[in-house]
């Protein structure tokens, strides 16, 4: 394991490109002290909203304030919503690589009391709204990827990332030698093949794997590990397991299990992105061609 030091001066002359589904993720705080007349729920003394850069922006965010130099590219509407976003992605000097079209920016409200999460609130439009083609794509990304180290794919099912688009850009990234991971979301069955790096949770990785196990039953580590390596051809692997750490994996084969510490936490939502944001292995596979 290297020093910090030494690590974040790594990681700081690394550039990066997002691909995947932007979104502004809104939160409005506010204290609950009776109940509405009109229903059994909850009144809500608003005091303050917030607002930030939610799914591939927040992936960027992570690897923007580990030093690196980071772009996204997504979609971002042309709405209210879709100013916040890129303002706070230009906030943190992240470029922002978008595709045109008048549909509405997806946002995420989040309501929040007393540091809990009581609800959230989802605007969304139909995937089909704000789909690149091909072309785009490569005229919008061929020099970015060229002049990055990485490319991150962030899947979250909305509808951006294709099998035509994931192609095209993996092909300019081998082509131009670049290291290529991604976040899959394996219900929406997206074809990838020979990636450097995957980053699954639990779950997803066992239905990537295609393994469907009945309640109780203990996580088949070894097995997942080879059945990925020989679906997808992907060098690398790393499994969040929530509270029981993460899994690297390497050609099929494990690693090691990095376990986590308890901490009393309210809100967990990230931490995939964060998973994929570069750590010591990462770095060194962009920087040397392997997991180290």
């Amino acid at each position: 394991m290297k020093s910090l030091p030494a690590l974040l001066k790594k990681i700081a002359r690394l550039r990066v490109l997002v691909v995947g589904d932007l979104m502004l993720d809104r939160y409005v705080w506010g204290d609950a002290t009776r109940i509405s007349p009109e229903a059994p729920v909850p009144v809500i003394d608003i005091f303050k909203e917030t607002w930030t850069a939610g799914g591939a922006g927040n992936v960027a965010l992570n690897i923007a304030s580990l030093g690196a130099r980071c772009s996204v590219a997504g979609y971002i509407g042309r709405d209210e919503s879709g100013k916040k976003l890129a303002a706070a992605l230009q906030e943190h000097k992240i470029a922002a690589f978008v595709t045109p079209g008048s549909s509405q920016t997806i946002m995420k409200t989040r309501v929040m009391v007393q540091h809990q999460q009581l609800c959230r609130l989802d605007r969304e439009s139909p995937p089909d709204a704000y789909r690149a083609t091909t072309a785009q794509a490569e005229a919008l990304l061929a020099r970015e990827i060229k002049a990055c180290d990485a490319i991150v794919f962030s899947d979250y099912a909305k509808g951006l990332l294709t099998d035509e688009l994931v192609a095209c850009v993996t092909k300019l990234a081998r082509a131009a030698g670049k290291f290529v991971a991604l976040d899959p979301k394996p219900k929406r069955k997206l074809a990838f093949h020979d990636l450097d790096l995957i980053t699954p949770n639990k779950h997803e990785s066992l239905l990537l794997a295609g393994i469907d196990l009945p309640p109780h039953t203990p996580y088949p580590a070894a097995e997942v590990c080879a059945r990925l390596h020989e679906l997808y051809g992907t060098k690398h692997l790393v499994v969040t397991l929530g509270g029981d750490g993460m899994l690297l994996s390497s050609h099929g084969k494990i690693l090691k299990t990095i376990p986590t510490a308890a901490r009393e936490v309210y809100d967990v939502s990230g931490a995939g992105d964060t998973a994929l944001a570069p750590d010591d292995g990462a770095v060194s596979a962009v920087s040397d061609g392997g997991l180290k």
